[in-house]
C-alpha cells in the first residue's frame, strides 16, 4: 500500500513506552490521523488529473463567448442574443447528460456491472474527460470555418473589429452542447467522488478540493494564454490577440485537445492504481431478509 512511510507516525519508540510521559504531538500521532493523512494524499493524483478538464471548462466563459460576440445573433428581424446567454447552452448539455445518466445509463449498467452506481466514480470522470477532447476538436473546426469567413469578408469589414460576420452563432452551440455533456460526468463525478472519499471529519475539504478544478482552471488557463502569446508572436500577431479575425484561436483549440488527450492516459494510470476508501455501511430492517435480522440482532 502507498504511503506506508507514514505508519512510523504511529509508532512508540523503546524509550517513549518505558516512560509514562504525555507524549509529544508533534513526534507522535494516532492511527487515525495517519489513516486519514493518506486518504487524502490518495485523492491529490486525481485532483491533479482533473485540472486540464477545468481549464477547458474556462473556455466556455470566455474566448467562446467572445466568439459569438463576432457573429451573427438574430433571431428573427428585431431580437439579437446577448452574447454571454451563449453560455446557457452548456448548463442544458449538462442537465442533459445527467438525466439520461441516471434514468437511462445507471440502470441498464446497474444490471450489467452489479454496481450501485452503475459504474465507479472514477469511471465516470474518465468518459467526461474524453468529451472535452471532442469538444475542443469540435471548437477549433468551427473557429476556423468562423476564419475562413472572416477572411473572405475583409473587404466587407475593411478593419473594423466590431462587425458582424455572416455566421449564425448557433455554430457554436455543439462544442458548448458537447462540453456541457461533459460536465455531467465529470463535474458531477468529481463532487462525488471528493466528498466521499476524503474522511468524514473532513467534508468540506473535499468540497475546497471540487470547487479548486474550477478555480485552478482560470489561473492555469490565464498561464497558457500568456505563455502561448509570447511563443508564437510574431510581427506583433500571435495565436491569441485582441482580434479574433486576426488571430489563430484554433490552434490554441487544438492545443488544448491534444493536452486533454495526454491528460487522459495519465489519469487512467492512477485511476487503476486508486484504491477507494473503505465505507462499513450500517444495514436497516427494511433492507435485510429475516434470515439476516436474526444474524443481526445475535449478540
Amino acid at each position: 500500500m502507498v504511503h506506508r512511510f507514514l505508519d512510523k507516525a504511529a509508532v512508540l519508540e523503546e524509550e517513549e513506552i518505558s516512560n509514562e510521559v504525555k507524549h509529544n504531538p508533534w513526534r507522535l500521532a494516532t492511527v487515525t490521523k495517519v489513516e486519514e493523512m493518506k486518504l487524502v494524499l490518495n485523492i491529490i493524483p486525481i485532483w491533479l488529473t482533473s485540472l486540464p478538464f477545468g481549464l477547458c471548462v474556462v473556455q466556455t466563459a470566455t474566448f467562446f463567448v467572445k466568439q459569438g460576440a463576432t457573429l451573427n445573433r438574430k433571431i428573427g428581424h428585431n431580437f439579437e442574443i446577448p452574447p454571454a446567454s451563449i453560455f446557457s447552452l452548456s448548463a442544458v448539455g449538462m442537465i442533459i447528460s445527467v438525466v439520461i445518466y441516471d434514468k437511462i445509463l445507471v440502470p441498464f449498467l446497474r444490471r450489467a456491472t452489479g454496481n450501485e452506481r452503475g459504474i465507479s466514480v472514477l469511471k465516470r470522470i474518465g468518459s467526461g474527460l474524453i468529451f472535452s477532447v471532442v469538444a475542443m476538436s469540435v471548437a477549433a473546426l468551427v473557429e476556423r470555418k468562423r476564419q475562413k469567413i472572416a477572411e473572405e469578408d475583409i473587404d466587407v469589414l475593411d478593419g473594423e473589429k466590431n462587425v458582424e460576420l455572416p455566421m449564425s452563432v448557433f455554430w457554436l452551440a455543439p462544442q458548448f452542447l458537447i462540453l456541457g455533456l461533459g460536465d455531467g460526468f465529470t463535474l458531477v463525478g468529481l463532487q462525488e467522488f471528493f466528498y466521499d472519499q476524503v474522511p468524514d471529519s473532513m467534508r468540506s475539504l473535499g468540497m475546497a478540493f471540487f470547487l479548486s478544478v474550477l478555480g485552478a482552471g482560470n489561473f492555469l488557463s490565464s498561464f497558457l494564454i500568456t505563455a502561448v502569446d509570447r511563443i508564437t508572436e510574431k510581427d506583433g500577431k500571435g495565436w491569441i490577440g485582441k482580434d479574433l479575425n486576426s488571430s489563430r484561436l484554433d490552434k490554441f483549440y487544438w492545443l488544448l485537445a491534444a493536452i486533454n488527450s495526454v491528460n487522459i492516459f495519465v489519469y487512467v494510470l492512477f485511476a487503476r492504481r486508486y484504491t477507494y476508501k473503505t465505507v462499513q455501511r450500517r444495514l436497516t430492517a427494511t433492507t435485510l431478509n429475516k434470515d439476516d435480522i436474526g444474524m443481526e440482532l445475535m449478540p
